[in-house]
Parts: C-alpha cells; sequence; structure tokens
C-alpha cells in the first residue's frame, strides 16, 4: 500500500475542501441506470461471470483519477492519495441471511483480476464468518451488490462530521427497459473531496470502459 499526502494549499479544490470539512461536512450521494446489455451479452457468450465483470470494470474506473482514491487520515490530519484502491465485495450465505465481506485486489489485467476474485467469492462461501477487516485493509472501498432488488434509489448514511472518502458503491440487478437491459447503480463520496460532477463523471467513465471492453 502506497500514497502520496496531497498539499492542501495547492489542492485544487482547496476552497471546497476547507468548506466541506469544516463549515457543512456531507456527503454525496447519487443513483443512476447503466446500461449494461452488451455487457450482459459478452459474460454469456464469453461463458464468464457477469458480477466479476462488472466489478472489474467499475475498479477500473474509480482507479482512473486521483479524486476517487483520496482519504483522510485524522491522526496526522493529512489529506492523502492512494496510488491503487480495491474493492471489498461480499458473500451471501442463503442459510444464514448474512455477508462475509472478501477483500479482493485489484490488477489492470482482467484475466488476473477475474481470477483472482473468482476464488475469493468461492473461498468466502465456506466460511459464515463476518470477517471484517478494515484496519488491515485501507485502501479498499465498498462495492456491494444488491441482488434481490432493481431499485429506484439508495442512500448510505455515515456519522455526521466522519471524513470517510472512499467511494462507497451499491448496484442492485438490471431490469429491461425499451429492450435495454439497465442496471442501478449508487455511488456515494464525501463532499470535501467530490461533487456532483464527479460522482456523475463515475457512470460516464464506466459507460466507456463498458464499451471498450466489449468491444475489445
Amino acid at each position: 500500500m502506497n500514497y502520496k499526502v496531497i498539499d492542501k494549499e495547492t489542492y485544487y479544490r482547496k476552497g471546497v475542501f476547507r468548506h466541506f470539512s469544516e463549515d457543512c461536512k456531507c456527503s454525496v450521494s447519487m443513483t443512476a441506470r447503466v446500461d449494461v446489455t452488451e455487457l450482459v451479452r459478452y459474460s454469456k457468450r464469453s461463458g464468464t461471470k457477469f458480477y466479476i465483470n462488472f466489478l472489474y470494470l467499475l475498479t477500473k474506473v474509480l482507479n482512473s483519477r486521483d479524486d476517487y482514491k483520496m482519504a483522510y487520515l485524522w491522526q496526522t490530519n493529512e489529506i492523502i492519495c492512494y496510488d491503487v484502491i480495491n474493492p471489498t465485495q461480499y458473500v451471501f450465505h442463503e442459510d444464514t441471511e448474512t455477508c462475509t465481506p472478501v477483500y479482493s485486489n485489484y490488477d489492470p489485467d482482467y484475466k488476473t483480476f477475474y481470477d483472482n476474485a473468482l476464488a475469493d467469492v468461492e473461498k468466502a462461501k465456506l466460511t459464515r464468518e463476518y470477517g471484517l477487516d478494515s484496519a488491515n485493509h485501507p485502501n479498499w472501498f465498498d462495492a456491494s451488490y444488491i441482488s434481490w432488488l432493481s431499485y429506484d434509489s439508495l442512500n448510505v448514511e455515515l456519522p455526521d462530521g466522519y471524513l470517510y472518502f472512499l467511494p462507497i458503491i451499491n448496484w442492485g440487478k438490471y431490469r429491461e427497459e425499451n429492450g435495454r437491459l439497465m442496471l442501478p447503480l449508487t455511488v456515494r463520496m464525501n463532499h470535501a473531496i467530490a461533487d456532483g460532477y464527479l460522482v456523475a463523471k463515475v457512470y460516464k467513465l464506466l459507460d466507456e470502459e463498458i464499451a471498450k471492453f466489449v468491444d475489445g
């Protein structure tokens, strides 16, 4: 795990950061639908799991900009940017109706990521322990699939004033709309380091990555 410390005086969002980390501590959460029609078709055609393919592309997007890799070190009052962030995915156990966090490492190589993330899931299926270990996984972001519902909105609340900067991502079942398969995706970020533009940018970048992936 490597990171760089951001100089607060030269940080390009200096004024916004000061306001939303001191005067008005809050988050930004947005839900929109992503067209996954071609990614679903690719997954079926290639015999791969749509879920892992989507997780790979999502993680690739979030590693493409420093804005999505930020964190706050309260011990030293520093803003940092990780070199890479990794997804914390989840396995749901039908028999206990509980879930197990799965810490998967991001790799820009699709095949490497796919094989490792799939192995992580299969290993987690063997336990019923919650196993949350965020202290030893500081540069992992939350990536949670709500498989039971194609929802319209979702809010994730954190305590007021808690400067948690890593993205919190949720998505639900895709559903057919006008002949296309549309998936609800919720992106939550802290307003100190992200505004509506940066949150909306996740969707634009994801659309672009899906298009490149299925064409390539």
